[in-house]
């Protein structure tokens, strides 16, 4: 299976089947009381098409975003408007940000940081966030080790019908797992039919995935350290955890 980059995977007509067919949607709730207990201004990395990040403005928090896929900024921004809501945006992968300013509160709404596709690149990103982080700042990062995909999920197509009558579909059509590099692809087929005009693609999803130890020796050395790192149980996470997150600091 080739490799696709999340810029070019999250494009087209992925951009509209993502919402309303994703596994989970972003509690606003968190991320929200993690601005207001690190401070501002704050950076939503992964913002894709505005969750959390619209509803962290309406609140009043002065956040921005960044984002490496142009479509889903443009979906954001169609979003916000209707919303009438002011968002800041950038438009860069996490590894190669640059944007001149540092931030008090930076973090990734779930595991988007799962989508790096490797270790270099990961140690890539934490030293770019290290580079954005105000030294009396904190970063969150969720993590989760995805679980292998069932041969019964394959072929299986999830359905969502609009008010319009459009129809946005997705189904896994095969996947790979290597457990000793960490990564996982699954070959997703996307559709849309609007009436009788039909489109579809597929694109390569991969996954990449770390226990505790092996992030928390990349935070360090990407200059960072560790404030705390958690189990959805609040507990720090045991060696075979499958989800965890970590408040990382400038060290």
């Amino acid at each position: 299976m080739d490799e696709t980059e999340p810029a070019d995977f999250y494009t087209g007509i992925v951009v509209d089947v993502y919402s309303p067919l994703r596994g989970s949607v972003p509690d606003a709730a968190i991320y929200e009381r993690f601005v207001r207990k690190w401070g501002e201004p704050a950076l939503e990395l992964g913002c894709g098409d505005g969750d959390p990040l619209l509803a962290l403005r309406a609140a009043g928090l002065d956040v921005e975003g960044l984002d490496s896929s142009a479509d889903m900024l443009a979906a954001l921004a169609r979003k916000a408007e209707a919303a009438e809501i002011d968002a800041t945006v950038h438009h860069s992968t996490i590894e190669a940000m640059d944007l001149g300013r540092t931030y008090r509160s930076i973090f990734l709404a779930g595991p988007t940081f799962n989508l790096l596709p490797d270790d270099d690149t990961a140690s890539a990103a934490l030293a770019r966030i290290c580079a954005h982080l105000d030294p009396n700042g904190a970063a969150l990062i969720p993590l989760f080790v995805p679980e292998p995909v069932p041969d019964s999920d394959i072929g299986v197509v999830r359905e969502h019908v609009e008010a319009s009558g459009r129809v946005l579909r997705v189904s896994s059509m095969a996947t790979h797992r290597d457990d000793e590099a960490r990564r996982q692809i699954t070959t997703l087929r996307y559709e849309v039919v609007d009436g009788d005009v039909g489109s579809s693609l597929e694109r390569d999803w991969l996954l990449h995935w770390y226990s505790p130890a092996d992030f928390r020796r990349l935070a360090e050395a990407a200059g960072l350290r560790v404030d705390r790192a958690r189990d959805p149980d609040g507990r720090e996470p045991r060696a075979d955890a499958t989800a965890f997150s970590f408040v990382l600091r400038v060290a």
